[in-house]
């Protein structure tokens, strides 16, 4: 989902609804909005508007649940592969190949989530990159400990490249949309019926509106807030390469 064009939507959906009402305002008989029927459409009015409240903040919540999790997900990954140089930097110097493979493999994987090239899409599935981990798996079980301190440190960074295997296709996972369509119809359809309400409420003149496209414009913008943390490597709002960066910037040291 585009965040910009569901905001624009959204904006679009809000400030027609205040024109539906404002036209309603002019076919409905005067009687028809007397105090009575004011209090009435008022409490309807405010019920949708707690339902709407409600279904934006599980929105929201689901998608910022999804932007930590991936954000703590990349933190650790960085955090493990400088763990899994080290280790094999204390193996010793057999492993010096390995620590290049394993370089190559973070650098690649910082070009495929966060290309150089702006017009370029995020690829967050691992593609060539796993199997390039998975091989660097196996050469190391393959290697012949000396003793039990090697034995211990090949046990450790064996461990290490696993937890990185499995943080690989966390990121691809949780990656993904986490803000269901249906969720998003309903919130459109709802913000929609609630400002139709506004324009047939409220006196048509020039500061009413003013106050009308200001309450749109904030609703249109925490939806698109709301869409920009749900793609987490697109958009504004982006899971910091940092992490990534200053791991690269200590392998091989």
């Amino acid at each position: 989902m585009n965040p910009t064009a569901i905001g624009a939507i959204t904006l679009a959906c809000t400030l027609i609804g205040v024109l539906i009402g404002a036209s309603l305002r002019r076919l409905v008989p005067t009687h028809h909005l007397g105090a009575e029927s004011r209090d009435t459409m008022k409490l309807g009015i405010g019920l949708i508007a707690t339902m709407t409240a409600l279904v934006l903040g599980l929105v929201t919540a689901s998608a910022k649940s999804s932007f930590d999790t991936v954000d703590a997900t990349v933190r650790h990954a960085a955090m493990n592969v400088l763990d899994l140089d080290r280790l094999l930097a204390r193996y010793g110097p057999e492993t010096q190949e390995m620590r290049a493979a394993l370089r190559r493999f973070v650098e690649m994987r910082a070009d495929m989530i966060w290309p150089r090239d702006s017009s370029a899409r995020p690829q967050l599935e691992p593609g060539d990159a796993a199997t390039s981990v998975e091989a660097l798996v196996e050469r190391l079980r393959s290697l012949s400990p000396r003793d039990d301190a090697h034995a211990a440190l090949r046990a450790r960074a064996v461990e290490r490249l696993e937890t990185l295997l499995r943080e690989r296709w966390m990121v691809a996972a949780v990656g993904a949309s986490s803000v269901p369509v249906p969720f998003l119809v309903i919130l459109l359809f709802w913000l929609t019926i609630t400002f139709a309400s506004f324009g047939l409420l409220a006196p048509p003149n020039r500061t009413v509106l003013v106050i009308l496209f200001l309450c749109a414009l904030s609703v249109s913008s925490a939806v698109f807030l709301v869409l920009e943390m749900d793609g987490p490597f697109d958009g504004v709002l982006t899971v910091s390469p940092t992490p990534l960066h200053y791991a690269l910037s200590h392998l091989g040291r």
